[in-house]
This record gives structure tokens, C-alpha cells and sequence, in this order.
């Protein structure tokens, strides 16, 4: 027997009451009918007795407390899924918007998902190659993982996500199993066209999901955005057995939209004014990455959040970086320096890395590499350090080679262009271009063996091109024009 509850106790901000409302469960969609025919959706968000909170998706505006109905529809909100949902832009909330019609579902879930049983997980191993040197040699993103990037305002982390889309690949998949879902919360008009565009422009938005929320759409369907996503990715993980990569931009916003929503329900705050249960929501979210024994797809993370002010101890930031894996973590000094991307090598790591690189995945010298650039590149800040207090030119000639091997590595390692696409070699190569110009003795942190196989040759490559650009520097200029004035 369907029931319709006519009219509502009380009305606050997204917010409507209703009482002696008979069974009822929490998270579950009901369904608002207007005076005017129009029909508006709401989750129940909170429950006493027969009293039941509801969140009304599109806003209250235009509710009345006498004549609206509300309807039961006893189930929680639920995501039609279809493989035909590739290449489709969907809003917020997961209803299309990229004019192509309703998707026909083979099945509906649950956009909260089901926890992963911890005996069901499967360790992530082999990685992701994304094509940006700083990311596959030194964080290299391992699948299954959660590898968040830690930016601030006005720095580049949407090219950055833009360009992780369209480069990145499994090294066993091929172009008909790997696929993105890419959601962005409270993004502006025009940075929502940026992504859509670069998508379609780029050729790949058929392997793509999109999920767009702008900033002035309701902070509830901000809230739906990433469970929606990742309800997406489960089933073309899970069900279609897809290798599925989740970029979740940005998670500052999400929580913003959670702690707004927090307070109309007269939630007592936590630190900054966010819930106190901002860990274990956040953790919701994370956690849905993984593997899972007898399924042959995964899931992998990089969600994006900007830190307010830069502060890396911000709550939100500050969690985030207990629940994941790791992180990248973009430098505003490298940003307004011309580096793109700026990723600070030092404060980023993938802590699943060492699982997923080295012979049979990436190269055997991988870790090698990546060891040596971490120790020589903090100690070129020691060097800029000591240089800031007693001058370069007092410096000893080690330290002006670290000084020099510093400047190199930041304008040819960490600084690629937006459309440049390194293989793993190429990175692995370049790093070892760079580490010739340090003195053998100095590199600590490679055995004998791989420096003779590759710091030597790096280093007769280095010696050749520097002869060959000292003559050509050395040719006369052959002019035959006359030095007098005509």
C-alpha cells in the first residue's frame, strides 16, 4: 500500500519535517509533489520516533507546509547502471545531462555501496603509468591504490587531473578494460566546460564517466556526487571486470558541502566547525578502493583536495592523509615558478610503491632511481639552505654540484608539458641523465652493480653531448656578408 503524508511540520533551509510517519528508514528516497504537479526528490537524513528529517535535493523553495506530499519509496537512492554508461556526463545527483536520454539499466545499487570484507581484499600490486616522471618514478601509483594530490587555490591541479586521464594506463590493459569516472564537486561553470572539453577534444571521453557538480547546485547533490561515482566504478570493476581509475575533484568542497550540511541539522561541530564524524565519512569514501579475491577489475583513487591557506594540518587534508596510502603534494613555489606540474618531491610518497615497481613490473633499477633522486634532491635543500646564509659562492664544490644538479632536475625532471607523455623508461632514463652530473662517491643509495650499468653510460651520454655542444660552439661563423656599414 503506497502512502502519501500531506503536509509538512516544519521547514529549514533544505530541510522539512514530517511527523507519525510509519516505517521509515534511514538513507531511504522519497519523493515531493508539489502544488504546481512538479515532483522533487529528498533522502531521510535523520529519524526520532515517528518524526523523520528529510533532505530535499532541489532546495525548499516553493514547499508548502499544508498541501505538500510526500511519498515513501522504500529504498535508498539508488544508481542505474549499464555498460552503456561510458562516454555519458551525468550531473551531481547521477542524472544525465549530456543530452543523450536516460540510461537503461541492467540494475540499480545502492550509491553507499557495501563494505569490502578485509579477508575479500587483494593486496594492490603492479602500477599505473600516467605518463608525468614525478608521479611513476618517485609516488608511482600502484593499482588498487589511494593516492590523493594535496593542492592549494590557483594552482593546477585540474590540468593536472585533465592530463592524468587522458595519459594514464595499466600496463596489462588494454583500451576495452581500462576506463575513468571523473567527479568534480562545486566547480564553476567554465572549469566544468574545461574538463568536458578537454575530454571530448582529447578523443577519450569514451572511456570516461563524468560527474559534474557546480557551485551553485544544491549541497546535497554535492554530498551524492562521489557515492555515485564510485558506485559507477564498482560495477565496472566488479561486474564487468574493468580496471577503473576514480578522480575525485575536489574533496575540500565535499567536505565544505558536509559540514554546511551538518550544521542545518544542528549537528554539534568538530575542529574548524566540520562533524566530528568527517574521518569516518571520508573513510566511506576512500575505502571503497581496492581489489577483490576472484574478480578480475579494480578500482584505484587520486582524489584531489586544495588545502585552505596551504595548510597541510587542515582537518581535511590532515585526515585524508591517515586514511590513504600516501600523497602528491603540489609546491605554490614551483607553481609560480613556471614548473608544471609543481609537484614538492620531498613531502610526497606512495606508501604501496614498493609493491608494484621493479623488475616484472616497471624496470629493475626503479627503486634504485627513485631512492637516489629522494637523497639527492633533499640535499640540494640543505645546499639552498646553506646558501641562503653564508652565499653560493661560499660554498664547496660539492654543494655548487648539488646547487646546479637541483636547478636541472626541477626545469627537466619535475617540469614536463601538459601533453607530454613519458613512458616509464623514458623517466627512469632521464633520471639516471640527471644523477650523472653528481660525482660517482655520491650517489649512496645505488649498488655497484646497477651504477656500472647505467650510471657509466648515463655518464659517457653526458660527457658526448657536452663535447658535441663545445664544438659546435667552437665552429667559426662562416658569414660571407661584409662587417661595413652599406
Amino acid at each position: 500500500m503506497i502512502l502519501d503524508y500531506i503536509g509538512v511540520k516544519e521547514i529549514n533551509g533544505s530541510l522539512i519535517v514530517l511527523d507519525d510517519v510509519e516505517n521509515a528508514s534511514f538513507e531511504e528516497v522519497v519523493d515531493i509533489r508539489m502544488d504546481d504537479g512538479t515532483v522533487r526528490q529528498g533522502r531521510i537524513v535523520a529519524m526520532d520516533g515517528n518524526r523523520v528529517v528529510v533532505q530535499v535535493f532541489q532546495g525548499t523553495r516553493g514547499i508548502s507546509l499544508n498541501n505538500t506530499r510526500t511519498r515513501l519509496m522504500g529504498h535508498p537512492m539508488e544508481m542505474p547502471l549499464s555498460p552503456e554508461i561510458l562516454g555519458r556526463v551525468f550531473n551531481g545527483a547521477g542524472k544525465p545531462i549530456d543530452g543523450l536520454g536516460d540510461i537503461f539499466p541492467t540494475k540499480r545499487a545502492n550509491i553507499n555501496g557495501t563494505p569490502i570484507n578485509p579477508v575479500s581484499r587483494v593486496y594492490p600490486r603492479d602500477y599505473i603509468n600516467t605518463g608525468i616522471s614525478t608521479i611513476d618514478t618517485l609516488m608511482t601509483l600502484i593499482r588498487g591504490q589511494k593516492l590523493p594530490i594535496f593542492s592549494g587555490s590557483g594552482m593546477k591541479h585540474n590540468e593536472l587531473a585533465v592530463q592524468i586521464a587522458r595519459q594514464a594506463k595499466i600496463r596489462d590493459a588494454n583500451g576495452d578494460n581500462f576506463a575513468i569516472v571523473f567527479a568534480a564537486m562545486g566547480v564553476k561553470n567554465d572549469v566544468a566546460e574545461y574538463f568536458r572539453r578537454s575530454f571530448e577534444e582529447s578523443g577519450v571521453l569514451q572511456r570516461v564517466v563524468m560527474f559534474l557538480n557546480l557551485s551553485n547546485d544544491p549541497i546535497i547533490e554535492r554530498i551524492l556526487t562521489p557515492r555515485c561515482a564510485l558506485t559507477v566504478a564498482e560495477y565496472l570493476a566488479f561486474e564487468l571486470d574493468m580496471h577503473i581509475l576514480v578522480i575525485m575533484t575536489d574533496m575540500t568542497s565535499y567536505a565544505e558541502a558536509l559540514r554546511e550540511f551538518s550544521s542545518s541539522k544542528g549537528e554539534i561541530p568538530g575542529r574548524k566547525g566540520y562533524p566530528g564524524y568527517l574521518y569516518s565519512d571520508l573513510a566511506s569514501l576512500y575505502e571503497r578502493a581496492g581489489m577483490v579475491k576472484g574478480k578480475k577489475g579494480s578500482v584505484t583513487q587520486i582524489p584531489i583536495l586544495t588545502m585552505p591557506n596551504d595548510d597541510v594540518t587542515h582537518p581535511v587534508p590532515d585526515l585524508t592523509g591517515y586514511i590513504t596510502e600516501g600523497q602528491i603534494v603540489l609546491d605554490r613555489a614551483l607553481d609560480s615558478a613556471g614548473v608544471y606540474p609543481p609537484v614538492s618531491v620531498l613531502p610526497s610518497l606512495s606508501r604501496l610503491m614498493k609493491d608494484g615497481i621493479g623488475e616484472g613490473f616497471t624496470r629493475a633499477d626503479h627503486a634504485a632511481v627513485s631512492n637516489q633522486l629522494f637523497a639527492s634532491y633533499a640535499k640540494v635543500m640543505d645546499a639552498r639552505s646553506l646558501a641562503s646564509v653564508i652565499g653560493e659562492e661560499e660554498l664547496s664544490p660539492t654543494d655548487k654540484k648539488y646547487i646546479e644538479f637541483g636547478k636541472r632536475f626541477e626545469a627537466r625532471f619535475v617540469n614536463q608539458g601538459a601533453n607530454e607523455n613519458r613512458s616509464i623508461d623514458q623517466s627512469l632514463d632521464l633520471g639516471w641523465q640527471l644523477l650523472a652530473t653528481l660525482p660517482r662517491e655520491e650517489l649512496d643509495r645505488v649498488d655497484s652493480e646497477t651504477l656500472d650499468r647505467y650510471y657509466e653510460k648515463a655518464k659517457q651520454q653526458l660527457e658526448s653531448g657536452e663535447k658535441s655542444q663545445n664544438s659546435i660552439d667552437a665552429e667559426p661563423n662562416e658569414s660571407t656578408e661584409s662587417d661595413e656599414p652599406v
